[in-house]
């Protein structure tokens, strides 16, 4: 398979995005396709040992920064990062895109320049969270901020088929982010979703609440992009905050013996569940095509990581399973 990986997007850009990259080569069938200046990544590749049979560079002499406004950007930067990565998948030339650099530039380019799968008009970018019970599917967390009820039937038919075909649950249900659980609760809003995916969908739960998330009530849950981005970044802080506290107060002052060195272990695996370097990166779902918008802050192993979920991506074949809804 072929991925493409934008080197000059985010922070870090471009050592510890090419250094994320080469560390992701001990995947089997692997090709990368790097975007940016040419005798720069040339350059940078010299410090690595790699097959370089799975490695190819395409020039690219443009970035679209941060700051910048989408549509304006990807229309006059034609060979900008962002947009030669998008064409390279409308043309089937890549299985995947991967870009920590603007975000906003990466949903437009994939709407405009991929455009999305049949009957599906919102795409959503969608992330995977740890419950009490496995693993929750949420979206949208942030590629509509404004959107209407309707579109929740598509995150939810998405949200669907992630759940099925890459956590391999095969009867996944749907819930709807509400204030309350009773069947009037919230907004106008919400109260039209409740109706639209009560109607629509064989596996729809009902409302749950934010404190429900977490526990697994159901395996995907489905929101505007404006509500489901301040969850998750709510949930990051408060988790971050708790396991900083317990790492500090608890488990930096337990004895070392080879007991505590268990504990610690599990500690640490608990850390890595819900750190968004070992994600990654989050995929724009309903566009026909792969792309996947990483932190801003990615270093080489979220790169790597995001490279990985990439391929396992591509290896799901969802992209057809959403062409089916």
């Amino acid at each position: 398979m072929k991925i493409a990986v934008d080197i000059m997007g985010g922070d870090h850009a471009p050592r510890e995005i090419i250094k994320g990259a080469i560390s992701s080569l001990n995947k089997d069938k692997m090709h990368l396709v790097l975007l940016g200046p040419e005798k720069e990544i040339t350059g940078a590749l010299k410090e690595y040992n790699f097959d370089e049979n799975k490695i190819s560079i395409i020039d690219c002499d443009e970035k679209i920064d941060s700051g910048e406004f989408p549509l304006t950007a990807i229309k006059k930067k034609r060979n900008s990062t962002i947009v030669v990565g998008a064409n390279l998948v409308k043309k089937k030339e890549v299985d995947a895109f991967i870009s920590a650099g603007n975000s906003g530039a990466m949903m437009a380019a994939a709407l405009l320049m991929i455009g999305p799968v049949p009957k599906i008009r919102r795409p959503a970018i969608a992330t995977v969270l740890p419950t009490l019970k496995g693993k929750v599917v949420i979206l949208d967390v942030g590629a509509n901020v404004d959107c209407k009820p309707k579109h929740l039937l598509q995150f939810a038919q998405i949200g669907t088929r992630y759940a099925k075909y890459l956590l391999k649950n095969e009867h996944p249900s749907v819930g709807l982010l509400n204030i309350g659980e009773e069947e009037n609760k919230g907004n106008d809003f919400s109260q039209k979703a409740y109706w639209i995916l009560k109607e629509k969908l064989n596996n729809f739960y009902g409302n749950i609440e934010g404190k429900d998330v977490f526990k697994g009530i159901v395996d995907v849950v489905v929101c505007d992009g404006f509500t489901g981005n301040i969850l998750i970044k709510l949930s990051e802080g408060i988790t971050k905050m708790l396991l900083d506290e317990i790492n500090s107060k608890i488990i930096e002052k337990l004895p070392k013996t080879e007991a505590m060195k268990q504990y610690r272990k599990i500690f640490m695996e608990i850390i890595k569940g819900i750190d968004y370097k070992e994600i990654g990166g989050l995929p724009l779902l309903g566009i026909d095509g792969l792309c996947f918008i990483c932190h801003g802050r990615s270093k080489a192993v979220a790169i790597k990581n995001a490279i990985h979920n990439a391929a396992d991506f591509v290896q799901s074949d969802l992209v057809k399973h959403l062409k089916e809804i």
